[in-house]
């Protein structure tokens, strides 16, 4: 099993702190997190493009700085995601066309690229995450920020090791669970994949959902201190790639791939 945060979604469909971008009190530090996010996920790319996929030092995603490195890419994504289910109006049918787009990425990979083949990538759990959150968005609000971010929080943390076979805290094993659990490689999707399932970026609902109602809480904690307001700061720079973060994401990696090859393929 590969976790590499391969492809991590910046689909403004999940991520816009408005429906209607135009409004004036858009929370355009938002965009400027993401965006961050996005520089950050073009360098590690062609950091795994050059290293992994090329051969050039193919153990670099596992080196304990590109963990850490990855892992804050994919966490700020996801949690930043979480935020706009505060926003959204529309989180059936951006859920939809998330998956829809997972589904297409894991054609795409498995066509071109099988050795780096997506199943259930970050697009599907955003997908899935956002119309499992929407179902749910009325019932969560009634629940206290700060107590929300609390279980939350805990539950993610003791689930973390779910796709590995263990429950715990993240990396800390308090016991295994049984093999039976991870016998049928359809339930990947939910985080108990196969002990031969391999997938180049692999983001489960178990643990991963629970991050992102994190960030969903995170977001009402903020403006219910009244910070909300220092998050309508534009970044003029940050804030044009937050706002185009899908095109940067359809481009990024096909240039890079291709650059890559044109520099080190022999």
């Amino acid at each position: 099993m590969v976790s590499t945060a391969f492809s991590i979604s910046i689909l403004r469909a999940t991520a816009e702190p408005m429906d209607n971008s135009e409004k004036k009190d858009r929370y355009s530090l938002i965009d400027a997190i993401r965006a961050t996010a996005v520089v950050n996920m073009i360098i590690y790319h062609l950091c795994y493009d050059i290293f992994c996929v090329f051969g050039i030092y193919p153990a670099f995603n596992c080196a304990i700085g590109a963990v850490i490195w990855e892992r804050a890419i994919c966490c700020t994504f996801i949690i930043v995601s979480g935020v706009s289910l505060n926003f959204t109006s529309h989180g059936y049918r951006r859920g939809i066309i998330l998956n829809l787009c997972g589904f297409a990425i894991t054609v795409i990979s498995v066509l071109l690229m099988p050795s780096q083949a997506i199943w259930f990538g970050v697009l599907n759990l955003l997908g899935c995450a956002m119309l499992i959150g929407f179902a749910l968005r009325d019932l969560l609000m009634k629940i206290s920020p700060v107590v929300g971010m609390a279980i939350l929080g805990t539950i993610y943390a003791l689930l973390y090791g779910v796709p590995y076979g263990y429950i715990g805290l993240f990396g800390y094993r308090l016991f295994s669970l049984p093999d039976w659990m991870y016998g049928c490689k359809y339930l990947a999707y939910i985080g108990l994949p196969s002990a031969d399932f391999v997938s180049a970026d692999y983001f489960p609902i178990i643990p991963w959902i629970f991050l992102y109602l994190f960030g969903f809480f995170l977001w009402r904690a903020i403006t219910e201190k009244g910070w909300d307001k220092g998050f309508r700061r534009k970044i003029p720079a940050l804030d044009f790639i937050g706002r185009h973060s899908l095109l940067i994401y359809l481009a990024h990696q096909p240039l890079l791939y291709g650059a890559c090859w044109l520099l080190l393929h022999k």
